[in-house]
């Protein structure tokens, strides 16, 4: 009987820690590569919607996600005036990505993986490597991402959804008394700010004058402080090689289904490359196969939410939308089903 085949992960996130550590449990040895030091803050909602009960098992997430802090409502903001307050069907779990990334580590390591930190790997598809790279730099760096954490900023145990001129932002309570703040906005030349001071500045530059207040008189972590630019919100699908989460398709943030959709794809690849690790299937079968399902799983939930994505970052449509949301027109039932 031959002994599996090894694989290697380039991309220690979601996607890769979840996958590596799923495989190196079933007795696979498995290689995480992850360019930058680990764990640390990264520009992300931390917010998990849609995550299913299947997807938690088949990856062994219960330990990482306990004490998780369920969040049942949405409540959404046009220019700090309350739109709609929208019941999730199921709660979704607010945890820090810092602390998730730390515990994800520790889960695979516990497993036998092999992690190696700051330490960059080839991103080229090649047999027997999963990439699971995050997302690809947009060629227009037209958008910015940034997110903090503080502490003491009055706010209720839901997740609050803002939108400003060309902007809109997530402010999400964590576990541990601190308040997640993070947002898309467009780069604004004239904006040049210390990195603390960079969020509130976008804020106030988008109209959201009343949640920039909030964030005044709060403390923040600076070590929280963090900004992405060149984020793809055209989303194309990737075609080559074994690619996971952000590196396959990259899902607008407003739907907080990004960290789960990490989730799901890892757990779709599991079948596919322990039949490869076990000498059953060719990489090509796997790479096929595993194609097939994130299409099927993800197809309609990408193109929905790229069609909502442009309405709540451009001023007109958002003043129609915030009429529609206020008479009730928009199926929030509906896209939360489909965005999951």
């Amino acid at each position: 009987m031959n002994a599996p085949r090894p694989l290697e992960i380039v991309g220690g996130g979601l996607a890769g820690l979840s996958l590596g550590g799923a495989l190196a449990r079933a007795g696979v040895s498995v290689t995480v590569h992850e360019t930058h030091a680990f764990p640390r803050h990264r520009v992300c909602g931390e917010f998990i919607r849609g995550l299913d009960e299947r997807t938690i098992a088949h990856l062994g997430l219960a330990p990482v996600l306990a004490g998780a802090l369920p969040v049942r409502e949405v409540r959404w903001f046009a220019r700090d005036t309350l739109l709609r307050r929208h019941r999730l069907t199921t709660p979704a779990l607010a945890l820090s990505r810092h602390m998730l990334d730390a515990r994800l580590a520790g889960e695979f390591l516990r497993a036998g993986g092999t992690l190696h930190a700051n330490r960059r790997a080839s991103s080229e598809p090649a047999v027997g490597r999963v990439l699971a790279t995050g997302r690809a730099a947009a060629r227009d760096p037209a958008w910015i991402g940034l997110k903090l954490h503080a502490f003491d900023l009055p706010t209720a145990p839901a997740l609050e959804m803002h939108l400003g001129d060309r902007a809109y932002v997530g402010v999400c309570p964590l576990p541990d008394g601190r308040t997640n703040v993070c947002g898309l906005f467009r780069r604004r030349a004239e904006i040049a700010a210390a990195r603390a001071e960079l969020l509130p500045a976008y804020l106030r530059a988008a109209g959201l004058d009343v949640l920039a207040a909030r964030l005044a008189r709060a403390e923040i972590d600076p070590e929280s402080c963090t900004a992405v630019a060149g984020l793809p919100f055209r989303p194309r699908l990737a075609s080559d090689g074994v690619r996971l989460g952000d590196a396959f398709a990259m899902i607008p943030p407003f739907t907080g289904n990004g960290m789960a959709l990490a989730f799901q794809s890892a757990a779709l690849a599991v079948a596919p490359l322990l039949a490869w690790a076990r000498h059953e299937i060719t990489w090509a079968a796997a790479e096929r196969g595993i194609a097939r399902r994130l299409r099927r799983r993800f197809g309609l939930r990408l193109r929905v939410a790229s069609l909502c994505h442009a309405p709540l970052t451009s001023p007109r449509p958002q003043r129609w939308l915030a009429a529609a949301t206020s008479s009730g027109l928009v199926p929030f039932g509906w896209l939360q089903r489909v965005l999951s």
